[in-house]
């Protein structure tokens, strides 16, 4: 099922957006002070691309927590927002479901990407 539901994702946006996330992570490379947040470009972009069967774990320490706290008021809480509206969006409808909770995972990796590791 999780094969299917990745296609479906990769179809309707998933390959756009991961690949937005790449070219993101790619120009934050580029700037060397930027390589911490192209890291987590390409973190989003691995589960943008696939994120049926993938899971967050979430770790780190005394740095993550003042890189996500930066994050979040940079960017993240944002990001955030528009993720998880989108989610409820989806959510409306029964077939969208599936999606509208993975749309959740991602606005959930959004507040907090440092530390976190996908499996």
């Amino acid at each position: 099922m999780r094969t299917v539901g990745n296609i479906i994702w990769i179809i309707f946006g998933g390959l756009l957006t991961a690949l937005g996330w790449v070219l993101a992570g790619i120009i934050f490379y580029v700037t060397i002070v930027g390589i911490p947040l192209g890291r987590q470009c390409f973190k989003f972009a691995s589960l943008t691309l696939a994120p049926f069967g993938k899971e967050i774990s979430y770790g780190g320490g005394a740095p993550s927590l003042l890189a996500n706290i930066v994050w979040l008021l940079v960017i993240g809480l944002w990001e955030a927002i528009s993720y998880a509206v989108l989610g409820v969006l989806w959510c409306i409808t029964i077939v969208g479901i599936p999606f509208g909770l993975q749309l959740f995972k991602l606005a959930k990796l959004s507040l907090f990407p440092f530390g976190a590791e996908i499996k």
